[in-house]
């Protein structure tokens, strides 16, 4: 395990470095200049909007600014925001806590929604509740996300004055009206990501399900006189989730750039706004950062998923 974990490692550095100068060329060439507004200001001198641009290199050639980059990068230094005036990493420490906990409040509702329904759908297909179950996840899925967050904002914000449609970070009460407060502002930006993710879920666990228990191996724990419960959660459970592992792992990081939309419906400081204000902004640093970030954890959820692999199938060797 540990020689195949350091083998994929070595693996995923020409990769990022391959992402990381793609990401760095088109961002190089996009048009825009941050330092545009100092420009045309006529009560800033030229000369100041010339070294700001000389004091980060912005006139140097595209691959000497890249090794710049790259080097900073190594050492820990993700560089300078033009526009918030403060470091990148330290921006982005700031706001990714809450990002993480929005999105991984979502995916854990949506795990709990489509593995049991996905999984007792297959149990019963084309029964009452299959059809139910699955013209639910048909609508949860087509409907996108900035749709279903202005309904809940209309319903229980403006019409029943029940949840907060703003997201603030800075809640002033403490102890459990603290908690309070930030679970009523986490509920319906999380049940929009939550419930969009769990109607393409349960469709793939009810079809993976759906899958494995036709096998013979089930058919023969079912003949060695085992309760359906056991057949179900031992043995077809088990190998069914694979494909959902690889789903839900190559979605993950898709699900933090469709969080950006939610983000800015209800207004949460996280990952997703800071890097549409960046762009909005042409602040370079922040948006390289953040994208190169984006793509370092598709490789790093590709590796969970092969490793959670061999934990769900014994017959999946790491040699």
């Amino acid at each position: 395990m540990f020689h195949y974990v350091l083998r994929r490692l070595l693996i995923a550095v020409p990769s990022l470095l391959g992402i990381s100068l793609l990401l760095f060329t088109v961002l190089a060439m996009a048009p825009g200049d941050p330092f545009s507004e100092l420009v045309s200001n006529p009560n800033i001198p030229p000369e100041v909007a010339l070294s700001l641009r000389e004091k980060f290199g912005l006139d140097d050639p595209l691959m000497v600014r890249y090794w710049n980059w790259l080097v900073a990068m190594v050492q820990g230094d993700w560089g300078y925001s033009f526009i918030s005036r403060i470091n990148v990493d330290t921006l982005i420490m700031d706001r990714i806590p809450v990002t993480l906990l929005v999105i991984g409040s979502s995916q854990l509702l949506a795990l709990c929604i489509a593995i049991p329904v996905g999984v007792y759908a297959a149990t019963r297909p084309y029964s009452l509740f299959d059809q139910i179950a699955s013209t639910l996840a048909f609508i949860g899925f087509s409907l996108p996300t900035f749709f279903t967050g202005i309904l809940l904002i209309l319903f229980f914000s403006i019409h029943l004055d029940w949840l907060p449609f703003v997201y603030r970070a800075d809640i002033p009460e403490t102890g459990w009206r603290f908690f309070w407060e930030h679970f009523k502002q986490m509920i319906m930006p999380v049940a929009v990501l939550g419930l969009f993710q769990a109607g393409a879920w349960t469709r793939y666990v009810r079809s993976a399900v759906l899958d494995v228990i036709r096998l013979d191996y089930v058919t023969t724990a079912r003949s060695k006189g085992l309760s359906e419960k056991v057949v179900i959660t031992k043995h077809v459970l088990r190998n069914a989730m694979i494909p959902v592992v690889t789903l839900v792992a190559l979605q993950m990081p898709a699900i933090f750039g469709g969080a950006i939309v939610t983000e800015q419906i209800f207004r949460v400081p996280g990952i997703g706004s800071l890097i549409i204000s960046s762009m909005l902004a042409n602040d370079t640093p922040v948006v390289m950062a953040v994208t190169f970030v984006f793509s370092a954890l598709v490789i790093a959820c590709n590796l969970i998923a092969d490793i959670l692999y061999g934990w769900l199938d014994p017959r999946i060797s790491f040699a």
